[in-house]
């Protein structure tokens, strides 16, 4: 089971509000996928092994980040081909620039994204 990925401010990870998104075998490492999450577009990736759930927009002009690529840690958004980290995030080209990030969960072979709070 990953750990519980509840880096944002905000409620304790038992006072939030999870919702199943998907199930952690059909995200297989390398992959990225867009869910929608109580009405938020969330763009799910496993990482090495990790779960990370980001808003599933980019911070440029708003584009569907699950159009671009996931390749080698680097998510690169189709649009323009800004760059970011997929682990933390924060934006490598330009690098003034983050994804919004949301807290996530794997239990009992489901990933749970956390959108409230």
């Amino acid at each position: 089971m990953a750990p519980v990925n509840d880096v944002s401010p905000g409620p304790s990870s038992a006072a939030r509000s999870w919702t199943p998104a998907f199930a952690e075998d059909d995200l297989w490492e390398g992959d990225m996928v867009g869910v929608t999450v109580d009405g938020e577009k969330v763009l799910l990736l496993n990482v090495d092994g990790e779960i990370r759930a980001y808003r599933n927009r980019c911070p440029h002009q708003d584009w569907a980040l699950d159009e671009g690529e996931f390749e080698d840690g680097t998510l690169t958004c189709s649009r323009h081909l800004w760059e970011f980290d997929a682990v933390t995030g924060k934006g490598i080209n330009p690098d003034d620039c983050a994804l919004t990030r949301f807290p996530v969960k794997v239990e009992a072979g489901e990933i749970s994204v956390s959108v409230s709070g």
